[in-house]
């Protein structure tokens, strides 16, 4: 859905000029006239998803999750009495459309509340507008340190913080006993504000742990062909490959590996696996194999929460509970958190929503959410997992592992 443009300024007399100043004042408290007591008309939601692009594998993932949560929301009763209806619109995964998106759905499609876009790269520009105008955002798949380096108000993750998502598996290395610990590391990201710091941060701890570095690299964001990066790593010969990538890319890169019989002992990458069905239909299942990936959640995570959306999940799309991809679950649990924050302040207008989240402490299917002053979820773990088998198992941390760690990795199949 092509976004709205904002329309050149004209004079307005006194009387106009109040109206508008009084009209404004509404938006930005998210308040309306259908707010108060009694009120059954649906609570408006508004999400900028990137359903095409180069992240709409996640975007996509991302909207199943919204969706889901919206529908087990107005089957229990809705939020406050009311049911829940989600404006979604299209960013095509280019930050200028967000921008246009989140000034719409505000002052256009006037929605009461909204949740954020997949990606650092596209929340940074959907926080600068929902900020502007008062808006509280939650958002479970935008937590790059630069998202939260800017005193932005009002912006708040239920996930991990993504600069500390690979450093369960620079641990894991270094627990390694010294026969059998890597002699080379390959790095590549992309310049992406979610990949780079990831990579860069277990780079740091690796290499101050003594692990030498056979290939750094970072490309740009928008590249598509990532055959130089791939033949790089190949004639490196790294022992491991730790690799900041989006699906595209960790699809690429597994190709190229299988075909040139480059078989390191580890492989992992930031996003691309944890798309579940999306990545093992491209890649084939049997060259899943032992591919790694950190997140915050995974299906078999051990609450009640989670265990009820996995169910929903697959009674609503069908598949089986591996196929889940992580951007879902962030989703869902988005609407979570709102959806206790509303019910906590018995409202949802933005300004009284942004103290109770600011305060508050909730819960989700990753886990329990409570703010840290910028608005990370600063105290939920890191998880490690690895395909195995077709299926995916926790390997780290030992307290909630489900499988331990095929390492070294095994070959391709093809």
């Amino acid at each position: 859905m092509t976004g709205w443009h904002p329309h050149g300024m004209r004079k307005l007399t006194s009387l106009a000029g109040l109206l508008v100043a009084a009209t404004l004042t509404l938006v930005a408290c998210g308040s309306s006239s259908t707010q108060g007591q009694g009120n059954t008309t649906p609570i408006k939601i508004g999400v900028s998803i990137s359903t095409s692009g180069d992240f709409s594998d996640d975007g996509k993932a991302l909207q199943q999750g919204y969706e889901l949560w919206a529908a087990q929301v107005n089957k229990n009763g809705g939020m406050l009495g009311r049911q829940v209806q989600l404006d979604i619109v299209n960013d095509n995964s280019t930050p200028d459309q967000v921008t246009t998106n989140y000034q719409k759905l505000i002052t256009v499609d006037h929605v009461d509340l909204v949740v954020g876009p997949y990606s650092s790269l596209l929340t940074k520009p959907a926080s600068v507008v929902t900020s502007r105008y008062g808006y509280a955002l939650v958002e479970g798949a935008g937590g790059a340190p630069s998202v939260f380096n800017r005193g932005i108000k009002g912006l708040y993750d239920v996930s991990t913080p993504v600069e500390n998502l690979l450093l369960s598996f620079g641990q894991m290395l270094q627990a390694l006993p010294a026969g059998q610990r890597p002699q080379s590391i390959a790095y590549v990201t992309s310049d992406d504000p979610f990949t780079e710091p990831q990579v860069d941060k277990v780079k740091g701890l690796l290499e101050g742990a003594g692990f030498a570095t056979a290939y750094y690299q970072v490309y740009p964001a928008e590249t598509t062909d990532y055959s130089p990066m791939a033949t790089a790593m190949i004639n490196k010969h790294a022992d491991v490959v730790i690799a900041g990538t989006q699906t595209a890319d960790a699809e690429a890169y597994v190709k190229a590996f299988s075909q040139q019989h480059y078989n390191p002992k580890a492989i992992i990458f930031t996003s691309g696996p944890d798309t579940g069905a999306t990545f093992s239909q491209a890649v084939g299942v049997s060259n899943t194999e032992g591919i790694l990936f950190p997140n915050s959640w995974w299906p078999g995570l051990k609450n009640s929460r989670n265990q009820q959306f996995v169910q929903a999940y697959v009674a609503k799309y069908g598949g089986k509970a591996d196929d889940i991809a992580a951007d879902s679950a962030e989703a869902y649990s988005v609407g979570e958190v709102l959806q206790q924050a509303v019910q906590q302040c018995s409202c949802v207008d933005n300004a009284k929503l942004i103290q109770t989240l600011n305060t508050g402490k909730f819960d989700s299917v990753q886990g329990p959410v409570q703010f840290n002053s910028v608005g990370e979820n600063a105290n939920l773990p890191a998880y490690l997992f690895q395909w195995q088998k077709g299926g995916i198992a926790c390997v780290y941390p030992a307290s909630s592992a489900t499988g331990s760690m095929e390492y070294p990795k095994p070959a391709w199949a093809s």
